[in-house]
């Protein structure tokens, strides 16, 4: 179980080597992305909160990046954080997100990014529930939602 410290370490030494790697010109994105899926993971944008689609959706799957479609997180450990965002508290397997100090908006934070395509995910921050403590800050448009692939309860 990754834990903030581990984040931390991740963010400043390096991050763990991803299972496959997807690189893509920028002409390439746009054409598979929709405008908005665009501007938040390949410029690092962020969605209104309480406006994405999967902020109230519970279903069983597997969450995967809407670039790549790598596995991210699994639905088991999706909860309600009050955030306005799809939060987390453990990505799928450890080297499936990367981290990246950001120093943006006057405030220090941590990325979070698919280790596959560098994709922009959202923030994770050390205020989510026991026993990690973690929060994955996930924006919507960033995934998908797989129900076809069974949860890991």
């Amino acid at each position: 179980m990754l834990t903030w410290k581990d984040v931390i370490n991740f963010s400043v030494n390096g991050n763990p080597t991803p299972d496959r790697r997807v690189e893509k010109t920028e002409t390439e994105w746009r054409q598979q992305l929709t405008d908005e899926q665009f501007r938040i993971t390949r410029k690092k944008g962020t969605e209104r909160p309480h406006s994405g689609a999967l902020c109230s959706i519970y279903d069983e799957g597997q969450y995967n990046c809407i670039c790549c479609n790598t596995p991210l997180f699994d639905s088991t450990i999706k909860f309600e954080s009050g955030s306005g965002w799809p939060s987390f508290t453990q990505p799928i397997k450890t080297n499936a997100i990367k981290y990246h100090k950001d120093t943006s908006l006057g405030m220090v934070r941590v990325e979070v990014m698919c280790n596959t395509c560098d994709g922009h995910l959202g923030h994770v921050f050390p205020d989510g529930p026991a026993p990690s403590g973690l929060r994955y800050c996930i924006n919507s448009e960033s995934m998908q939602l797989d129900s076809q692939v069974e949860s890991l309860k």
